[in-house]
């Protein structure tokens, strides 16, 4: 599974790259804080398939890297993305370095 560090995250916001960001937390999370991304719940990924981007990078993050890094492995293996990265250490890791 190819992973995406805060920083490098940082760097593709900042730089305005052309790119996707998933975020598969519950509502209420997404509330309390976000990055911006689009909220698919992880709960909803397979039924939202058609939403995430077969053409260019997308990241998937959750609070703490686990829940994306399930949500990427099923996606690369019943789907076939290819195109997938997990923030390392989840939003915990993008706040703790960089707020919001």
């Amino acid at each position: 599974m190819k992973q995406i560090s805060s920083l490098e995250l940082k760097n593709l916001i900042d730089s305005k790259a052309e790119f996707q960001l998933v975020d598969v937390r519950e509502d209420y999370e997404f509330e309390e804080a976000n990055l911006n991304g689009e909220l698919i719940p992880m709960g909803d990924v397979i039924d939202n398939v058609e939403k995430i981007s077969r053409d260019k990078q997308v990241v998937i993050h959750c609070r703490s890297g686990k829940r994306s890094a399930n949500v990427i492995t099923t996606l690369e293996n019943k789907f076939g993305f290819t195109n997938l990265y997990n923030l390392e250490g989840g939003i915990l890791s993008y706040i703790e370095q960089f707020g919001l």
